[in-house]
C-alpha cells in the first residue's frame, strides 16, 4: 500500500489521481473516471471532486493507496 501524504485537510479525487501519477493532468480526471473503476474505502466512486481525508483508502487499477496527513 502506497502512502500519499497531504498537508491540507483534504484533497480531491482528481488531485489524488494526478499526485499518484495515474493521470498526467487534472483535466484528464473526468475521462479517466468515466472508463475506470476507483474504490474509496471499499465503495465505487466517480466524482472527481470527492474529498479524500486522512485514513481514506483508495484502490485504482489493483493498486492500493492510503491518504496520510503530515500534521
Amino acid at each position: 500500500m502506497k502512502k500519499i501524504k497531504i498537508v491540507t485537510e483534504y484533497i480531491t479525487l482528481g488531485q489524488f489521481l494526478k499526485i499518484a501519477d495515474i493521470i498526467q493532468s487534472g483535466g484528464e480526471a473526468k475521462t479517466y473516471l468515466a472508463f475506470n473503476e476507483v474504490y474509496i474505502n471499499g465503495e465505487l466512486d466517480v466524482r472527481r471532486g470527492r474529498k479524500l481525508r486522512n485514513g481514506d483508502k483508495i484502490v485504482v487499477e489493483s493498486k492500493e493507496f492510503i491518504i496520510e496527513n503530515e500534521n
